[in-house]
């Protein structure tokens, strides 16, 4: 069974930057897209960033273009978001997410993943 384990999150000013990570393991397959959301508190989950492994393809939301940078290390199975520029609505706890993928998938928003990271909390303050 696939596992996602983040790590990175913690407490920074806001013009800070952060690097959240997320380590998966146990992929029946060679490719796979990994999702990044996040949610506030009283707010709906929202997907921010995805990359995928078989073509490089990668997504951000509005909200964190120009700000935020998905990237993978394959030798480790490994993905991150690089926040930078953080500000206090940044605030939430993020997760990643995983598509295990038989043909291969381009990473696009409103993909459906079936597995999830316990989520890492990343707090902005002003």
């Amino acid at each position: 069974e696939v596992q996602l384990v983040e790590s990175g999150g913690g407490l920074v000013q806001a013009g800070g930057s952060l690097r959240l990570s997320c380590e998966a393991s146990g992929f029946t397959h060679n490719d796979h897209v990994i999702g990044w959301f996040r949610q506030a508190p009283g707010k709906e989950r929202e997907e921010i960033a995805c990359i995928s492994s078989a073509d490089g393809s990668t997504y951000s939301a509005d909200s964190v273009k120009g700000r935020f940078t998905v990237f993978g290390d394959d030798t480790k199975n490994t993905k991150y978001l690089q926040m930078n520029s953080l500000k206090p609505e940044d605030t939430a706890i993020y997760f990643c997410a995983a598509f295990e993928s038989i043909y291969g998938s381009s990473c696009y928003a409103g993909l459906l993943y079936d597995y999830w990271g316990q989520g890492t909390e990343v707090t902005v303050s002003s």
